[in-house]
C-alpha cells in the first residue's frame, strides 16, 4: 500500500504544480517549476515506489522488467486518481472562472503526437538509465536528471503539444480545460508509444542488465 500512496502523492503534486503554474501566470518559468516538482517528488518517494508518477514510465519499467503487472496496474490507477484530485484542487484554488475558457488548440495533431512521443521517450529513457540500470545503482543524481529532462522537453516541445509527456498529466490537464478531451488520444498514443520505445532501446543497449 505504501507504494501506491507514494505514487498518488507524487503524481498529485506534479499535476498540482502544472495546473497552478500554467494557469497562475508563471509563464516561461512554468517548465522550471514543473521539472523541480518532479525532481523533489522523485527524491522523496523513489526509495519507496521508484517514483514513477507517470503511467508511461510505469509501462516502460514494466517492459524493462523492474515491476510486475500486479503492481503496474495499481500504479497507473493511483497515478490517474492523483492527477484528477490535483485538477480539482487547482480548480478550487484558482477558481473555475479563472480556468481556461476553452482548451488549447493544437496546430497539428500529428506534430503534437510526435512531440509527445519524443518527450516521453526522453523521459522514460533517462528514468530507465539513471534509476533502474545496475551500472548506476545507488547514484545520487537520478532525481535531478529526471526533473531536468521534463524541464528541457517542456521548453523544447511544449509549444507543439502542451508538453504533457505523461498520460496522468494529460488527464489532469483535460479536467482543467488545458487540453480538449477530444485530443486525449494524442497523449495516450504519444506518451505510451514513447515509453515503449524507450524500454525497447534500453533493452537493446543493455542486454545483460536483467
Amino acid at each position: 500500500m505504501k507504494k501506491y500512496i507514494t505514487e498518488f502523492i507524487g503524481t498529485f503534486f506534479l499535476v498540482l504544480t502544472v495546473g497552478l503554474t500554467v494557469n497562475g501566470g508563471a509563464g516561461s518559468m512554468a517548465p522550471l517549476a514543473i521539472g523541480a516538482a518532479l525532481m523533489i517528488m522523485v527524491y522523496a518517494g523513489g526509495h519507496i515506489s521508484g517514483g514513477h508518477y507517470n503511467p508511461a514510465v510505469t509501462l516502460a519499467v514494466l517492459i524493462r522488467g523492474r515491476i510486475s503487472v500486479s503492481d503496474a496496474i495499481p500504479y497507473i490507477v493511483v497515478q490517474i486518481i492523483g492527477a484528477i484530485a490535483a485538477a480539482f484542487a487547482v480548480k478550487y484554488l484558482i477558481g473555475d472562472d479563472k480556468m481556461p475558457a476553452e482548451a488549447m488548440a493544437n496546430s497539428s495533431a500529428i506534430k503534437a503526437m510526435v512531440a509527445e512521443i519524443l518527450g516521453t521517450f526522453a523521459l522514460a529513457y533517462v528514468v530507465l538509465n539513471v534509476a533502474t540500470a545496475k551500472a548506476n545503482a545507488g547514484n545520487s543524481y537520478f532525481g535531478l536528471a529526471i526533473g531536468m529532462t521534463v524541464m528541457v522537453m517542456a521548453y523544447s516541445l511544449g509549444s507543439f503539444s502542451g508538453g504533457a509527456f505523461n498520460p496522468a498529466v494529460a488527464v489532469g490537464a483535460s479536467f482543467m480545460k488545458m487540453a480538449a478531451w477530444g485530443d486525449i488520444w494524442i497523449y495516450l498514443v504519444g506518451c505510451f508509444g514513447g515509453g515503449i520505445l524507450a524500454a525497447i532501446v534500453f533493452k537493446m543497449n543493455n542486454p545483460d542488465d536483467k
